[in-house]
């Protein structure tokens, strides 16, 4: 293993679990989202502080009287100053780039403050007194906050035009679009050592039967066929959470039905085989899985190891860290295969969105800002600054050269495709608190798919109730 990286490697994988499974989390562990926590997308715990990191010069005298040709167009030049919301641990290196840009192109300049719990922000808008652009999650801690109240409506806006339809859904609340894409997205997949299957001549899999032969070629060869980071029981859920899409293509109304308390995960087959699979997969671990930590896992991983992690790809920017261009790319990444090698997909965690407060005096600054921030230009920027660790959210954007092959090659197809969706915590805010521990007693052997999966419906019934749904 690659013990030279080992110290940095610890310092990584705690900002990366601090991002965690996105949509989702500030808490102790990398957890998927509860109807409290609030998404931190980031690679790096944030230091700087309250607003220098966000000052910016003055554009250059009689600039205002021009202007700058944007990579889409003429962007129009008029000086002006928005407030930005954001939290405290998200790393601002590519929002500064495009802040950069922004003050070059438009004469806008953006002034950061930082969010401290999701309590204050709330106050905050109740009393009209947000600042003029923030960033907060997509999906369903978005439509908990009434944003109607609160954010300005971007539905007929051009620019809306061009995002990816899984994004779009996330940031429309009762048919209005709400949100700006603030970063890339990531996916809950196999990752999967390359070298591997080409000594062995594997094709990539399209259905968990075809995943279970290769598994059990690479154990028959003398690899280990599937790595368990099971000492960190956050990460542990990723088989389950990133199982989402063969749920929804089996049934499509899954959602909708488990938040009325219709839809269980111990009675709905595909449901239930999400769960199975952690038994499916018991005899591929690695020795001493129970011990092994999220860096420990990275290494195996680049190290070639092991052949399968199924984790948030966010990881790849941890190895590309600590390894480097040559490591990173030997990895490649494919969506958890379901049982229809026709419709094999990605679940997808989204960003966070930057989105417009209704209060503010400075809109139309606004729309020229959000329209600048996915432009092809900005989105070079943003790249060039934080390698990005799935597609953006634009269609027609090609991921910029040096971007992780996994990600501009594997993941960038099923978007491209349109097979791409959301995961659950997205869609519902009903997400149990003991799902990570449930997980890694399943992944350790100590329980079985069938009761985890009842278990886990007993959990979400108290999250339900808490929530105040109906549940029976």
């Amino acid at each position: 293993m690659r013990k030279n990286a080992k110290a940095l490697s610890l310092a990584m994988a705690a900002a990366l679990t601090l991002s965690g499974l996105a949509g989702c989390s500030k808490a102790d562990s990398p957890a998927p989202a509860t109807t409290s926590e609030t998404t931190a997308q980031s690679t790096a715990q944030q230091t700087e502080t309250t607003t220098a990191a966000a000052k910016q010069e003055a554009a250059p005298k009689g600039a205002s009287e021009t202007e700058a040709k944007g990579a889409e167009g003429e962007w129009e030049y008029k000086e002006a100053t928005l407030s930005l919301l954001i939290d405290n641990n998200v790393s601002l290196d590519g929002l500064n780039a495009v802040c950069d840009l922004a003050r070059e192109k438009l004469g806008i300049t953006i002034e950061i403050e930082y969010k401290v719990d999701d309590s204050v922000l709330k106050t905050r808008l109740a009393a009209g007194e947000m600042t003029d652009l923030m960033v907060y999650n997509s999906g369903s801690l978005l439509s908990a906050l009434n944003p109607s109240e609160y954010f300005m409506d971007l539905t007929g806006q051009p620019f809306v035009d061009k995002y990816d339809d899984t994004y779009k859904n996330s940031v429309t609340v009762d048919g209005v679009v709400y949100g700006v894409p603030f970063a890339s997205t990531q996916a809950g997949a196999v990752m999967y050592y390359k070298p591997i299957y080409e000594e062995l001549k594997l094709e990539i899999p399209h259905t968990w039967d075809e995943f279970i032969a290769n598994c059990e070629a690479i154990k028959a060869a003398g690899h280990t066929a599937y790595i368990s980071s099971t000492a960190k029981k956050s990460m542990t859920q990723v088989l389950f959470l990133g199982d989402h899409y063969n749920v929804m293509a089996a049934n499509p109304d899954f959602v909708k039905e488990f938040e009325k308390g219709n839809a269980k995960y111990a009675s709905d087959p595909a449901a239930l085989k999400s769960w199975k699979k952690y038994e499916d997969v018991l005899p591929y671990l690695q020795e001493g899985h129970t011990a092994t930590t999220y860096d420990e896992a990275c290494d195996m991983l680049a190290d070639g190891e092991g052949a399968h992690w199924i984790c948030l790809t966010q990881a790849l920017s941890n190895i590309y860290s600590l390894y480097g261009e040559e490591a990173v790319n030997q990895i490649g990444v494919f969506g958890v295969p379901g049982d229809n090698a026709d419709d094999h997909g990605l679940t997808v965690w989204m960003p966070n969105s930057l989105y417009g407060s209704l209060n503010s005096d400075k809109q139309e600054d606004i729309l020229r800002f959000m329209e600048f921030y996915i432009s092809d230009e900005a989105l070079n920027a943003y790249a060039a600054a934080i390698l990005p660790d799935g597609p953006y959210c634009i269609k027609g954007y090609s991921l910029p050269e040096g971007s992780y092959d996994g990600v501009k090659d594997d993941m960038q197809a099923y978007f491209d495709a349109g097979r791409t969706k959301v995961a659950m915590e997205f869609e519902t805010a009903v997400k149990g608190a003991n799902c990570s521990t449930i997980t890694q007693s399943l992944i350790s052997g100590l329980t079985t798919g069938e009761a985890a999966a009842a278990e886990y419906d007993e959990d979400c019934k108290l999250q339900a109730v808490q929530l105040g749904l109906d549940w029976k």
